[in-house]
């Protein structure tokens, strides 16, 4: 079971982007999902995080800008960025788990990733 992320691209500051992020097989309905994020030269970072019951988490950069949601029904992960930032530039990650946690480590899926590219 892969999980498979799409949406990315290249926008300006200001703009908005919506990730998705769905699994190949199987399905992801009772998993913790989470999207992470590594810019060039720095460790991948957690941005949000929502289980299967909707607690939601994020980062305190991202904090009013972006919003992750699931629906169950389409077995489908999104994150809505908007006012994106040049700093926001990563590529973005999915990844499903079975605990309730931020850090990496403890998500046993990934996606591919997606390149989000923000111009000032």
């Amino acid at each position: 079971v892969q999980l498979q992320a799409s949406g990315g691209g290249l926008v300006q500051a200001g703009g908005s982007l919506r990730l998705s992020c769905a699994p190949s097989g199987g399905t992801f309905n009772t998993y913790t999902m989470g999207w992470f994020r590594q810019a060039p030269g720095k460790e991948r970072e957690f941005v949000a995080i929502i289980n299967r019951s909707g607690a939601i988490r994020y980062t305190n950069s991202v904090k009013g800008r972006f919003t992750i949601s699931r629906d169950n029904a389409r077995n489908t992960v999104y994150l809505e960025m908007n006012s994106l930032k040049p700093e926001d530039t990563a590529v973005y990650y999915c990844a499903g788990g079975n605990i309730w946690s931020i850090q990496s480590a403890h998500y046993d899926y990934w996606g591919q990733g997606t390149q989000v590219t923000v111009s000032s």
